[in-house]
């Protein structure tokens, strides 16, 4: 992260605003990931589910995003899902539109259908494939993206892998080391990041890591950074997985990313987990990479944490003061009603074939 990156973002933070959003662009997705967070029952707050909830299409879909970010001037988008590459033929005309906008672009997929060629040559806009450990796991549960589909699909790219560990991978020896020694040496991979597995609150999954498992993951990570450079995790960063913070109110990435799901109106909290997320065993990297930034001591001396929680109750503040109508009821205007929905939905599809 650059100097200037930060001073962008804590300009917002002093106004009330969240540097950062993602947004479930759509409820759709071929896959049906044991334990994704997204489809749980409790993501939405439980009174309605992802695969319930109304979502858009077509210029309607682009007109909604661009809607929500002309109102919220996010710095950083991360488009989710689902699957974003369900909506590709929309992805194609936002993503050019979103990068014009000056803001950094992030998409998150199975990558279960081929990339966009353009996307390999795009300034400030990341690609991140999400796999599911080896070979064998992960063709198990995420089919049909599988191994051999994401190889032929990332060609020409330039793309991140992430990966979850979890608890089944820490019980296997040399696990990691293999998953590294696959993947890095692949042109298409520009770096690779590794989570730990985040539970609910009351989980008891197989996914989930014992203390000791923790700790391990945590010693190879910081091992393998040095022998494998395209593991982008600072040292700081991986420190940080054996202090989670204990609660969204102490999460950076919880206090700075706003969460929009499929309907472009429901707000997800306390965190794109939704639910009641586990904070003592969070193991999101975005969680922890900005909370090795707030460990870091301007001039050897001053968190700046500190800084950013000083900052966070002033934006608060401003924000009370503000006499301005909440995004959600600008949003009702812009938004289409179900009718004018359709019908632009037909048409786009008509259009673009």
């Amino acid at each position: 992260m650059q100097t200037s990156e930060i001073l962008r973002a804590w300009g917002k933070i002093l106004k009330g605003q969240r540097p950062s959003l993602s947004i479930e662009i759509t409820r759709e997705c071929p896959l049906r990931c044991p334990g994704c967070y997204a489809y749980e029952d409790a993501h939405l707050g439980g009174g309605v589910t992802l695969r319930e909830l109304s979502d858009y299409k077509g210029s309607t879909l682009i007109d909604g995003v661009l809607a929500v970010v002309d109102l919220q001037k996010p710095l950083h988008l991360s488009i989710v899902g689902g699957d974003p590459l369900v909506r590709y033929r929309e992805l194609q005309i936002l993503v050019p539109q979103l990068l014009d906008r000056g803001i950094h672009v992030q998409i998150v997929t199975s990558a279960f259908r081929p990339l966009s060629p353009q996307w390999a040559y795009l300034p400030h806009m990341n690609v991140v494939v999400s796999i599911d450990g080896l070979q064998p796991e992960h063709d198990a549960r995420r089919a049909p993206a599988t191994y051999e589909r994401i190889l032929k699909n990332i060609k020409g790219q330039r793309i991140t892998i992430h990966c979850t560990i979890t608890g089944q991978m820490m019980k296997r020896p040399g696990y990691l080391q293999e998953f590294l020694e696959f993947w890095t040496p692949r042109s298409e991979v520009n770096k690779v990041w590794f989570s730990i597995f985040t539970p609910q609150l009351g989980d008891r999954l197989p996914e989930m890591l014992t203390p000791a498992e923790r700790l391990q993951a945590i010693a190879e990570m910081t091992e393998f950074r040095k022998k494998f450079p395209k593991l982008d995790m600072p040292e700081g960063l991986i420190r940080q997985f054996a202090a989670p913070p204990h609660s969204p109110a102490e999460c950076i990435f919880a206090q700075t990313t706003q969460t929009l799901s499929a309907d472009l109106r429901t707000r997800i909290v306390p965190c794109q987990f939704g639910g009641s997320p586990d904070c003592r065993s969070c193991g999101c990297v975005a969680s922890m990479g900005l909370a090795a930034v707030a460990a870091h001591k301007l001039g050897g001396f001053i968190p700046v944490g500190a800084i950013f929680k000083a900052s966070v109750k002033i934006g608060q503040a401003v924000s009370r003061l503000a006499t301005a109508e909440e995004p959600d009821h600008q949003l009702l205007r812009v938004l289409p009603s179900t009718r004018e929905k359709v019908f632009e939905e037909q048409e786009f599809v008509k259009r673009e074939g």
